[in-house]
């Protein structure tokens, strides 16, 4: 859990006028986030409100270097931006505020962010497991390019989501995102995903609407679809059984797109739920909790501007 005092800091904080420059309106803009404290490889939700006497009629931006795509709401404009999980003890933000008048300002936020407590686990594998041969190397490197450029051109594609994310399935989660990796008394790795428990042949379902991106058989993963959501954000679904989708499908939320499997670097079928933002990888589970940063709306109720 992220330390009280810390969380208290970051709140008084992000109180505190936003570092401004430029030509635009002589007060600050009101600059928020949510959660006000985020976990590493955590989506965080900015929020922009016009400054007092301000006309705002855009915002673009950045956060942890991947851009942000703010959208226009009735109090405000919103983005999704995403925090690393090596982020030490704060993310940046830094804004663009365009006005009516042609000005604009330039605003550059402290995001301070808590450390992820996550467990080891212990796993005792055959060495192949523990460590590919060196002839799969190549393999894997233009494989592990493969899925970054799906990660960094959902950066091109519009917002496709409309409604609240799901669970690809509602089975029990067996591992969380983060969870330290010990092969053989070595730590080779984190578990950048979700697991969810699964027999073979068992549905999974997309989290949200999106467009196919990538089906593939890859050797980590196995047989993999990709799904890009837009507006930076993709999720992916690993070590299938059976995929039911084909590249440039358009799926909604909820719909049937492959089966559970033992496919790629795995030693029993699961479900392996993966999510991304540009080139940040965060915890899939951020995209069905209650308020969470995905909500449509710039600020979640409750949350005070600063």
């Amino acid at each position: 859990m992220p330390d009280p005092g810390q969380y208290f800091v970051a709140l008084a904080l992000s109180l505190l006028p936003a570092v401004l420059t430029g030509q635009g309106a002589t007060a600050a803009p009101q600059v928020a986030w949510w959660p006000r404290l985020p976990l590493q490889g955590s989506l965080v939700r900015v929020v922009v409100g016009p400054p007092a006497g301000g006309n705002v009629t855009a915002v673009s931006g950045e956060l942890s270097g991947e851009p942000l795509h703010f959208e226009r709401f009735a109090d405000g404009f919103g983005a999704l931006g995403a925090v690393p999980f090596g982020a030490e003890d704060s993310a940046t933000a830094r804004l663009v505020i365009e006005h009516a008048d042609s000005t604009s300002d330039t605003v550059s936020v402290a995001l301070l962010v808590a450390r992820r407590r996550v467990p080891r686990e212990r796993l005792r594998v055959s060495p192949e497991f523990a460590e590919p041969p060196d002839s799969l190397t190549e393999r894997i490197r233009l494989e592990q390019e493969l899925v970054q450029g799906v990660r960094q051109r959902a950066h091109e594609t519009p917002r496709l989501w409309r409604v609240p994310f799901v669970r690809p399935r509602a089975s029990a989660v067996t591992s969380v995102f983060g969870v330290a990796r010990v092969f053989n008394k070595v730590l080779r790795s984190r578990h950048w995903g979700v697991d969810f428990a699964g027999q073979i042949g068992t549905p999974v379902r997309a989290a949200n609407r999106g467009v196919v991106a990538l089906v593939a058989d890859l050797y980590y993963s196995g047989t993999t679809v990709l799904v890009d959501h837009g507006a930076g954000l993709v999720t992916g679904y690993f070590h299938l059984s059976r995929v039911l989708v084909v590249p440039g499908d358009t799926v909604d939320v909820g719909q049937l797109i492959g089966r559970v499997g033992s496919s790629g670097r795995v030693t029993r079928s699961h479900l392996h739920w993966f999510a991304a933002y540009g080139g940040i990888t965060v915890d899939p589970l951020d995209l069905v909790r209650r308020n969470g940063p995905v909500s449509l709306a710039p600020r979640p109720s409750g949350l005070p501007a600063p």
